[in-house]
């Protein structure tokens, strides 16, 4: 099929579209003295895409259109066989409102506030000694000045990588993301600063951006918006893991204070000194105490064991004669059961032992023969006999 028949074919399907309704924001807007039709740019920021839009002159005039606004216009798409372009007609065209647009702004913040964006355990904590600051801002802006002049104050060595871009307009959005995704992607850089002055809430509508919102989620270094004033407060101020007043106040929270630092660094060792000494002189008063106290307790160590030793002497002895007596008692009894079974005993109530010559004992008159020698114990010692036919006789 040739170009022209295909050119055609969408400007035929495009032709019948009929009128639709566009939002936007005016990138470029072109005025041309005596012609009636006139030409803007209307740009999509979320997407990053733009288109011509043609109007005539009553048009543009009752709307009072300017670049950078935020505009509704209703229009009939055209494609130009010739050129193979797609532009829209616009037949009115309507500023939005301030009103509408905070009302955008807030349904927006209750969508990503509901997907969890702003919540306070994602975000992360600044480094305190931040080896190299990422600052994107507008080039040679107040804004830039505040934070650079007075992280140097405070920290004479702080270093920066700074990404000056479109803080307003039509490609301010595209223009910070990608300085964010640069600075992200920078090992060196520790933290990141988005800052911007003051403006009207149009002029800080690309802070509010959704795309901007959820790049700055998606970053890996802490990021600290410092946008404005006190009383701006963009979407940017919500996701950001640190909000700042204002740019000087950002300067103040990346970096810390050398002087302050120092002083406190003076402050606690002084403070560290004072509590040693105190905490010598403590132990001084207690050792200089220490020989009476020593002594003391010594003696009452020793008073307490000399006690102690006299108590199981006493014992002791109580118990070694109690055995002694037991024992004594014990042994004169089994003495007098001795006493009272021994031979000698017998022999002391007046019985004799008569042996033979052998040694053996004389038991029975039928054990003798007359004339036999015998020994004759009795109580006081023995003595020898000679035994007669008859009876017996004493020997000498």
């Amino acid at each position: 099929m040739a170009l022209r028949r295909v050119s055609l074919a969408i400007s035929s399907w495009i032709g019948r579209l009929g009128e639709i309704w566009v939002e936007g924001q005016v990138a470029s807007l072109t005025r041309r003295n005596g012609v009636s039709t006139q030409f803007l740019t209307l740009r999509d920021t979320e997407a990053n895409i733009s288109m011509t839009v043609t109007c005539a002159r009553a048009v543009l005039d009752e709307a009072n259109v300017t670049e950078g606004a935020r505009i509704v216009l209703r229009a009939r798409p055209d494609f130009y066989t010739e050129r193979g372009t797609l532009q829209l007609r616009a037949t009115e065209i309507r500023q939005v409102g301030l009103g509408e647009l905070l009302a955008r702004l807030e349904q927006l913040k209750r969508l990503l506030g509901a997907e969890g964006l702003f919540a306070s355990e994602r975000k992360k904590r600044l480094p305190f000694l931040p080896g190299r600051v990422g600052l994107i801002t507008g080039r040679a802006s107040a804004a830039e000045r505040d934070v650079v002049e007075n992280a140097r104050r405070r920290l004479p060595s702080a270093q920066f990588r700074i990404e000056n871009v479109a803080t307003q307009g039509t490609s301010a959005v595209t223009e910070i993301i990608g300085a964010l995704e640069r600075l992200d992607a920078d090992a060196s850089i520790d933290v990141i600063v988005i800052a911007r002055g003051g403006g009207s809430i149009e002029d800080l509508l690309p802070f509010s951006n959704e795309a901007l919102v959820r790049a700055v989620a998606a970053c890996r270094t802490p990021v600290v918006s410092a946008i404005g004033h006190e009383t701006d407060s963009p979407l940017l101020d919500l996701v950001a893991d640190v909000a700042a007043s204002t740019p000087t106040d950002a300067a103040k929270r990346v970096v810390p204070d050398l002087v302050e630092q120092s002083r406190q660094l003076v402050d606690l060792a002084r403070r560290a000194r004072r509590s040693i000494e105190s905490r010598v002189d403590r132990e001084r008063e207690l050792m200089s105490d220490l020989p009476a106290r020593l002594r003391a307790s010594v003696r009452r160590r020793l008073d307490g064991e000399a006690a102690d030793v006299a108590t199981l002497s006493s014992r002791a002895r109580r118990r070694a004669v109690g055995l002694v007596e037991a024992a004594s008692g014990d042994l004169a009894h089994v003495r007098a059961r001795i006493l009272t079974l021994s031979p000698q005993a017998t022999l002391d109530r007046g019985y004799a032992v008569v042996q033979r010559a052998d040694g053996t004992v004389v038991r029975s008159p039928s054990d003798i023969e007359a004339g036999q020698a015998l020994l004759v114990r009795v109580a006081d010692g023995r003595f020898a006999a000679t035994v007669d036919q008859g009876h017996g006789t004493l020997g000498p």
